[in-house]
């Protein structure tokens, strides 16, 4: 587990064995989530990058028949 220190601007750097590891870019945006008492960053993803991710998912639904 790697520190970090919040600075007097509220700023933290990521270390570069994390920022390698999920290959992390300059001007990355991050969704910042509370869960309890713990802070999560998660990447968020330019939509161009997420095309095809969910290729051959299987979309069928069942339904109710409609009560017409």
């Amino acid at each position: 587990m790697t520190q970090v220190t919040l600075s007097q601007r509220y700023q933290i750097v990521i270390p570069l064995e994390i920022r390698t590891a999920l290959r992390l870019k300059p001007g990355q945006k991050f969704e910042a989530i509370l869960v309890g008492k713990t802070i999560s960053l998660v990447p968020v993803k330019p939509m161009r990058e997420c095309r095809g991710s969910l290729k051959g998912i299987d979309t069928t639904v069942d339904r109710e028949a409609d009560g017409l």
